[in-house]
């Protein structure tokens, strides 16, 4: 899994006068837990920007110099309720020999022959849940849809892996191809139609005239 840097300073003092001055000052108040103890931290705001506008998954090295380095993820982000201003943010840390959980995006690959025939594509889950050791963090979670037509549905249970559990029921519903009004029958299932045994709508009665 993809990883990025942020600098960051260690701090001693996390009382509300000091974490209102880092905020005056442009800075996000952090915390490391995970580890023997949490680790305070503050960052410039703008080092959070390739975390959070992102759509991808990421690893995170916090670097605070001669306090060290530590791999983590984040795990909570609180928000200014009108401004978009990032007022804290939490990690976890994170160790080579230790499962870690974190959300995935789930990536789409191919042209859906259900689409094509126009039907709608639903995507019930854009992330997904899943469990390994960070090694085996997978960047996204890639699901072909070319082979999908309309009504075809892609389960949790067809996307099971050795390298990592995803935390999610089997049953669930990742993404689909519903039908809609402009939909049309796909070529395949018309030949099906056609060489098989199609029932007649005539009545006994006309048959007879026949």
């Amino acid at each position: 899994m993809k990883s990025i840097t942020i600098l960051g300073s260690k701090r001693e003092s996390v009382g509300k006068k000091a974490t209102k001055a880092l905020r005056n000052a442009g800075l996000v108040p952090c915390v490391i837990y995970g580890g023997d103890e949490p680790i305070h931290f503050s960052a410039e705001i703008n080092a959070f920007t390739k975390l959070v506008y992102t759509p991808d998954a990421h690893t995170v090295v916090v670097d605070l110099g001669k306090d060290g380095k530590y791999n983590a993820i984040a795990q909570d982000m609180q928000w200014h309720p009108v401004k978009e201003l990032l007022l804290h943010a939490d990690f976890y840390q994170i160790f080579d020999d230790k499962m870690v959980t974190m959300e995935v995006p789930v990536q789409l690959t191919g042209s859906s022959k259900g689409v094509l025939n126009g039907g709608v594509l639903r995507r019930n889950n854009r992330k997904l849940k899943v469990k390994a050791l960070p090694a085996n963090l997978p960047d996204f979670i890639t699901i072909d849809i070319t082979d999908m037509k309309i009504g075809n549905k892609r389960y949790v249970r067809d996307l099971r892996v050795d390298e990592y559990e995803i935390m999610h029921p089997d049953s669930v519903v990742v993404v689909m191809i519903k039908t809609s009004r402009t939909a049309i029958v796909d070529e395949e299932e018309e030949e099906e139609v056609e060489a098989g045994d199609v029932p007649s709508t005539q009545t006994d009665d006309e048959a007879a005239v026949k």
